[in-house]
């Protein structure tokens, strides 16, 4: 039953970013160009993805197990780190250039956006970049 959830919610998700916009990367640049033709009506969007998901983050915290009987896995770090404000500024630098971030690129992928094409393999790149460095990483603190 979880797999069926979770692809439901998949689905509902990746229509709300086609419909939003946030999915057309034409559309995210304009809402970042604010020196030139600026488009804030995925401001308004972003404002709605919030309310909704504070609100399921108030109800979350209080619960140990999700509606369909599985634990809750909700972060417990609130700490600010160097390796999360550079990991945002990569996102926000990658998002920026290419009008995508990871969601709405699959989704755009998935709707045949050529540009997603480059974007989800350089998404994919960075993955295993990463993952290679944690095991490197992890590798040295058990020698």
């Amino acid at each position: 039953m979880g797999w069926l959830t979770a692809l439901l919610s998949g689905l509902l998700f990746g229509v709300g970013l086609m419909v939003s916009g946030m999915a057309n990367p034409a559309k995210v640049l304009g809402f970042l160009d604010i020196a030139g033709r600026w488009d804030p009506s995925l401001a308004f969007v972003m404002a709605g993805a919030i309310a909704v998901g504070t609100i399921a983050f108030l109800f979350a915290k209080r619960r140990k197990k999700s509606l369909l009987g599985l634990p809750m896995q909700v972060p417990a770090s609130t700490d600010v780190t160097l390796r999360l404000v550079l990991g945002s500024a990569v996102f926000g630098v990658g998002w920026g250039l290419a009008g995508f971030c990871p969601g709405p690129a699959l989704v755009a992928l998935g709707a045949g956006f050529p540009k997603a094409w480059g974007f989800v393999a350089a998404m994919l790149g960075g993955m295993v970049v990463f993952e290679c460095l944690e095991r490197a990483k992890l590798g040295r603190h058990q020698a």
